[in-house]
C-alpha cells in the first residue's frame, strides 16, 4: 500500500483502492475522475474500468474509499460501469474477502469469480428482452398427426405443444426443438408468439403465500417431522440432515423452503453436477407456485447474468445452482442448502482452490440463516463437525417408502466384462417389466490398447496417462487423453514392432453398451456418460425415457450415481471399482464407500425390493465387507478411528503449496525453497509438519511436471499463520520462467 500523507489541511481527491484480477495478493490505489471526486456515489462493490500493467481497460471492484492524499502520483479509473447501485453487494463482498483471506488467493481473482462473465467486461451489459412463450393457434390446436405426413420434427414438436401448453424458448432447448422447426410452424400459422405484459415482479409481489400450507407436500414420516421440527429458519445453524438413500431428504427441503418463502424470503440450493439440475427443477416447479430458477456452466453468458440480475433484484425466490451459486447475490436471503455436500465437485480444482460446500456455510454464518448439509454418505470432516457438536446432526435411517434398501451380493470376477450370474440378473429385471442399471466409472470403450506381441501401450506423449480408445462411429476410433484432451488415430500396427495385433484392454461405458445390446437386443440401452450427454436436452430426453418406467438397461458413469430418483431401477450392477482398495490418497476408502453406497441407492427405491450386483476380485476386503453387513454409518466410524491414529483431516489441518513446470527439477527445486522458508517462518512451531516435495498423482499432464509440498498444523491458525507470511515471500522472489504456484488450503486431491 502506497504511504499516505498526513497534511490534513488539504483537500483530498478520493482514493479508490481497487480489486484487480492480478496474481498479486493487494488492492491497488486510484484516483477517481474529476466528475466523481468526493462523490457519495463512490462505495465499495463499485465496478470500474481501469489500466493495469499492459491493459488497458480492466474491470475491478472497489474495495474501500478513502478521502486522504497519497504521496505517490496516482493513475484516474477511467468510468464507473455501474449506474445506480453496486455490482458486488457488502454481502457479498464479504464473503469474497473471507474466500481471498481463507484460500489465500488474491482478492481481485477471488471478485471476478463471483461474477457472471459478462460483469467482467467493461463493455456494456445486454439489455434483458420482455419474457415470451410460443402456443398453439386456433389453427394449430385444430391439427392432427396427418398434417405432418413428411414432416417428423415438426410433428414431434407439435406433439410437444399439444401435451405441454405454451413452451418458454428455455424449454425448447431442452426439449433439443430446433429453431427450424419453430419458424416452419410460425410460417404455417401453427404457432404464435405471446409477449409477457405483466409488471417485473419484486419480492412484494412474489410472496403472496404467507402462513400457507402447500397443498401439494407429501405427508411427513416420523422421522422426517422430527428433523423438519428441529430446523429452525430464524437463526444460523448448520444441519446434516444424514439420511439413508431414498430417505427423503428432498421433501425435507421442500417443506423448509416453504417456511422460508412464506416469511417472504429466498432460498439457494446447490447441487454437485449439471446432471442433477433438470430433475430438482421439475420438482421444485411442481410444488412451488413461484418462480424457480437455475444458475450453471450449462447456460450462456446472457442466460447466467440476467438470472443472477433477477436473483439480486429479489425476482428469483429460488435459486438451484452448482458451485459458483455460492456467491449469487439475495436481497433477502433466508436459506441455504448443499445437496450430496460429500461430492468432489464442490471443491474447485483450478483457479480458485476454494469449496462452495465451507463457503455457502460462511455465509449462512455471515448472514445469520441456517443451512442445511444433506448426504446419505457425509464426508467425515462434517460428521467429524455433527459429533464433536459443531453442527446440529439430524438422522433419517429408513427409506421415506415402504422399499427396504437393498440387498448388496459380491460376485468374484477378475473381468470387468457381465459375468453369466448378471447378464442372468438383468434378464430376470427385464422380464419383470423393471430396469436394470449397470455402473462403470471409465468413459470410452477400453482404457487401454495395447500390442499382444511386445505389450507396447498407447500412452499420451504429453501425459503420464494412457490413451482412452473411443468408437465415434462403427468405422471410427480416436485415442483420447481425458488430461489433456489431445486425441489421435488409432496406429494401424504397432509403433515399436510392427504388428497388427493391437487389442482393447478393459472395460468403459461404450464397451459395456456394445456388450450389453449384443446381449438384449430389441431392450432399450441408455448410456449416460459426459460424451453421450454432452449436447443440450440429451440428458433430459433419457431421463424422461427413464420415468416413463419402460422396462430399459442404463449404463453409465458417477453421472448416474447422484442424487437421482428411478422409481423402476431393481437392479443395480457395480463394476471396475477394485482399484478403490488401493489408492494411494487417504481418503480413498472413503470415497469407495460412498460411491457404492450412492450407486447401490439408485436400486429399489419405491415399489420393487432393490438388488444390487458388485462384481469384484476382493470380495473378502475387511472394507467392503464392514460396508455390506453394517453400512456407511458403521464404516465412516471405522475411517475416522484411523484417521484419528494417523493424525490425517478432520483431525488436523492442511494445505499444499502446489506448483509446475516444464522441468521436474525446476519445480522440485522451488518447492524445496519454499519448504525453507515456511521451516524459518515459525520453526519454534513443532506442531508443524512438512511433507514433500511430492509429485502428484498425475506427474505430467500436457508436458508440464505437477509437485506439491504438505503443510499440516494441529491448529487452522497455525497453518494460516505460515501461508500469510509465505505468500508475500514467494510473491517477492524471483521464480524460474514458466513456473507457476499456487496455495491450496483443505485439498482434497494429490
Amino acid at each position: 500500500m502506497p504511504a499516505l500523507s498526513k497534511n490534513k489541511d488539504h483537500l483530498a481527491p478520493t482514493l479508490l483502492r481497487v480489486a484487480i484480477p492480478s496474481p498479486l495478493r493487494r488492492t491497488f490505489d486510484y484516483l477517481p475522475t474529476k466528475e466523481l471526486i468526493n462523490s457519495p456515489l463512490l462505495v465499495p462493490g463499485l465496478r470500474v474500468s481501469a489500466s493495469f500493467g499492459g491493459q488497458k481497460n480492466i474491470v475491478g471492484i472497489v474495495i474501500d474509499v478513502d478521502n486522504r492524499l497519497s504521496e505517490h502520483k496516482l493513475k484516474s479509473i477511467h468510468a464507473v460501469l455501474d449506474d445506480e447501485q453496486p455490482t458486488l453487494t457488502s454481502e457479498i463482498l464479504a464473503l469474497c474477502k473471507w474466500c481471498s483471506r481463507y484460500y489465500h488467493y488474491p482478492l481481485g481473482e477471488v471478485c471476478h469469480l463471483a461474477l457472471p462473465t459478462l460483469l467482467r467486461k467493461p463493455s456494456p451489459l445486454p439489455i434483458k428482452e420482455k419474457s415470451f412463450t410460443w402456443q398453439l393457434t386456433t389453427q394449430g390446436r385444430q391439427c392432427n398427426a396427418q398434417n405432418f405426413n413428411r414432416a417428423k420434427k415438426q410433428l414431434a414438436a407439435w406433439e410437444a405443444f399439444v401435451e405441454r401448453g405454451a413452451l418458454s424458448p428455455e424449454h425448447i432447448k431442452v426439449l433439443d426443438i430446433s429453431r427450424t422447426s419453430i419458424n416452419a410452424l410460425i410460417e404455417k400459422g401453427i404457432l404464435e408468439k405471446i409477449i409477457d405484459e405483466k409488471p417485473t415482479p419484486n419480492t412484494k409481489t412474489l410472496f403472496n403465500t404467507q402462513n400457507t400450507e402447500n397443498p401439494k407436500a407429501l405427508t411427513l414420516n416420523s422421522e422426517q417431522k422430527r428433523a423438519l421440527d428441529n430446523i429452525h429458519t430464524d437463526t444460523f445453524n448448520c444441519y446434516l440432515l444424514d439420511g439413508v438413500t431414498g430417505s427423503g431428504k428432498t421433501e425435507v427441503y421442500l417443506q423448509t423452503i416453504q417456511k422460508v418463502i412464506n416469511k417472504g424470503q429466498q432460498a439457494l440450493v446447490l447441487v454437485p453436477e449439471i446432471g442433477l439440475t433438470p430433475q430438482t427443477v421439475s420438482r421444485f416447479q411442481q410444488r412451488f407456485n413461484v418462480p424457480v430458477a437455475t444458475l450453471h456452466s450449462g447456460m450462456n453468458d446472457k442466460q447466467r447474468l440476467f438470472t443472477w440480475q433477477d436473483a439480486k433484484a429479489g425476482q428469483t425466490p429460488i435459486i438451484i445452482g452448482t458451485r459458483s451459486s455460492v456467491f449469487t447475490p439475495f436481497p433477502n436471503l433466508g436459506l441455504i442448502i448443499v445437496d450430496e455436500e460429500h461430492d468432489l465437485s464442490y471443491k474447485q480444482q483450478d483457479g480458485v482452490r476454494y469449496s462452495a460446500r465451507d463457503t455457502a456455510i460462511v455465509r449462512a454464518q455471515q448472514q445469520n440463516i441456517p443451512i442445511i448439509l444433506g448426504s446419505a454418505t457425509p464426508a467425515l470432516e462434517t460428521l467429524h463437525n455433527a459429533i464433536s457438536g459443531r453442527f446440529t446432526h439430524l438422522h433419517l435411517t429408513q427409506r421415506a417408502t415402504t422399499s427396504q434398501l437393498p440387498d448388496i451380493h459380491c460376485i468374484p470376477s477378475s473381468d470387468d466384462s457381465l459375468s453369466p450370474q448378471v447378464v442372468n440378473a438383468i434378464r430376470q429385471t427385464l422380464a419383470k417389466q423393471q430396469q436394470a442399471l449397470v455402473f462403470i466409472n471409465r468413459r470410452g470403450f477400453a482404457p487401454t490398447l495395447i500390442c499382444q506381441d511386445c505389450h507396447w501401450i498407447s500412452e499420451c506423449q504429453s501425459c503420464d496417462s494412457r490413451m482412452t480408445l473411443h468408437k465415434l462411429s462403427p468405422t471410427r476410433q480416436i485415442l483420447h487423453c481425458h488430461q489433456c484432451d489431445t486425441k489421435n488415430t488409432p496406429p494401424p500396427k504397432c509403433p515399436k514392432c510392427h504388428s497388427k495385433r493391437l487389442q482393447p484392454i478393459g472395460q468403459g461405458t461404450q464397451r459395456s453398451e456394445e456388450e450389453l445390446r449384443e446381449l438384449f437386443p430389441g431392450t432399450p440401452i441408455l448410456r449416460i456418460d459426459r460424451d453421450s450427454m454432452s449436447r443440450k436436452g440429451k440428458l433430459v430426453n433419457a431421463l424422461e425415457i427413464i420415468n416413463s418406467e419402460q422396462p430399459c438397461i442404463l449404463v453409465g458413469t458417477q453421472m448416474l450415481a447422484k442424487g437421482h430418483h428411478f422409481a423402476n431401477v431393481s437392479l443395480a450392477v457395480i463394476l471396475g471399482i477394485d482399484s478403490g482398495f488401493f489408492s494411494s490418497d487417504f481418503r480413498g476408502s472413503e470415497r469407495m464407500g460412498q460411491l457404492l453406497t450412492q450407486v447401490a441407492g439408485r436400486a429399489g427405491r419405491e415399489k420393487h425390493q432393490g438388488t444390487v450386483l458388485l462384481q469384484t476380485e476382493f470380495t473378502d476386503h475387511p472394507l467392503l465387507q464392514k460396508l455390506i453387513n453394517h453400512g456407511y454409518p458403521a464404516l465412516s466410524q471405522q475411517l475416522l478411528s484411523e484417521r484419528r491414529l494417523c493424525d490425517t483431516p478432520p483431525y488436523c489441518h492442511i494445505a499444499f503449496i502446489r506448483c509446475h513446470a516444464y522441468q521436474a527439477n525446476i519445480a522440485i527445486q522451488f518447492l524445496q525453497q519454499t519448504r525453507q522458508h515456511c521451516e524459518q517462518i515459525i520453526s519454534s512451531t513443532p506442531a508443524l509438519q512438512y511433507l514433500g516435495p511430492l509429485a502428484s498423482s498425475i506427474e505430467k499432464r500436457n508436458n508440464r511436471y505437477y509437485y506439491y509440498l504438505q503443510v499440516k498444523a494441529q491448529k487452522r491458525s497455525d497453518l494460516h499463520y505460515v501461508l500469510t507470511t509465505l505468500c508475500p515471500i514467494l510473491e517477492k522472489q524471483r521464480a524460474p520462467k514458466g513456473l507457476h504456484w499456487l496455495i491450496d488450503v483443505d485439498p482434497q486431491e494429490t
